[in-house]
């Protein structure tokens, strides 16, 4: 499977950043270079596609082909929003995380920061971004001790923590959400009830900052009997105004929706983690320049040339970037 999880528009080695007078950074570009985290994994039992070399993928931009004119693998460091729902299903296993976190913190590199928030009508920031491991544990465990009768919005989640991505330390890292939840959104019913921001504005967000969606799914036995029900009753609104949808994120950012596995809550988190970082970057200077806010579609494929055979491994990309 290959994972697009960072297309950045930068220019050569990554250009320096100015602060704007509230703050923001301002990347100023020369020469654009887009670059692109790539993961291969087998479709039968998920593993990584061991040494791949830039010879061995493809990338086309709006169906243009791009020489690929860098090539790395875990080489920029990892900036994570892990990212909790709190409806009753996630609670108990958002607990037993919180017991477990500090092994699965393990398998982050010391350059790597970690963010922890919550959500349920809205987003909340429990600990920012920070390379202190057992920080990050205990801002787990207080966000597993936190409860919300709110419903829960997706989109609002999703887009609240990609804005707290943009505080990340180093505009190279690669940009991830890990995402603990059941994968069921509320619809409200009155006008009022419906978070800032919508499905339509979640997925520019991600796709401006090249994050990757990394949900894993919570099973739950109740809903898995009512939700049907609930759907149904919600159909017009979910139309008008779609609650948003794990699944969906994860595929249109490159990422991969996960299930447990079998595993506990600390075990799976370890593996994903492991998966982030077993990805490649590639990167490529865009043929024909488009003016800034322009959307670009990548396909990133298993060259021809490649030993994999294509069949045997699934490709994963990112729907595309916009021009900076």
């Amino acid at each position: 499977m290959i994972c697009v999880t960072g297309i950045v528009a930068l220019s050569l080695l990554l250009a320096a950043s100015a602060a704007a007078q509230d703050g923001t950074p301002v990347f100023r570009t020369t020469s654009e270079l887009v670059l692109v985290d790539v993961q291969v994994l087998n479709v039968k039992n998920g593993a990584p596609a061991p040494g791949l070399k830039a010879s061995d993928l493809n990338v086309t931009e709006d169906g243009v082909p791009q020489p690929i004119t860098h090539f790395s693998r875990d080489e920029f460091p990892l900036s994570v929003v892990l990212l909790f729902d709190l409806t009753d299903s996630v609670r108990g296993v958002l607990r037993h995380l919180a017991e477990g976190a500090r092994m699965a913190l393990t398998r982050f590199k010391p350059e790597d920061e970690v963010a922890v928030m919550v959500y349920s009508g809205g987003a909340t920031l429990v600990d920012d971004f920070t390379r202190d491991r057992d920080r990050t544990v205990r801002a787990i465990g207080r966000a597993a001790s936190m409860t919300s009768d709110q419903p829960a919005h997706f989109n609002e989640g999703v887009y609240q923590a990609v804005m707290q991505l943009r505080k990340a330390g180093s505009p190279v890292n690669r940009r991830v959400i890990i995402w603990l939840t059941d994968n069921i959104p509320n619809v409200p019913f009155r006008k009022m009830d419906w978070p800032v921001h919508t499905e339509i504005e979640a997925f520019r967000a991600l796709h401006e900052d090249s994050v990757v969606v990394a949900p894993i799914l919570m099973k739950s036995a109740v809903w898995a009997v009512f939700a049907p029900l609930v759907e149904a009753s919600e159909a017009s609104r979910r139309k008008d105004f779609p609650p948003g949808d794990a699944r969906k994120y994860a595929e249109l950012t490159g990422g991969q929706a996960v299930g447990m596995r079998g595993k506990q809550p600390e075990e799976r988190l370890a593996q994903l983690i492991d998966e982030l970082r077993a990805r490649y970057t590639i990167g490529y200077r865009p043929a024909d320049p488009q003016p800034p806010g322009t959307f670009r579609r990548i396909q990133v494929t298993l060259a021809p040339s490649a030993k994999l055979r294509p069949k045997e491994w699934k490709v994963l990309a990112r729907e595309g970037y916009y021009r900076k």
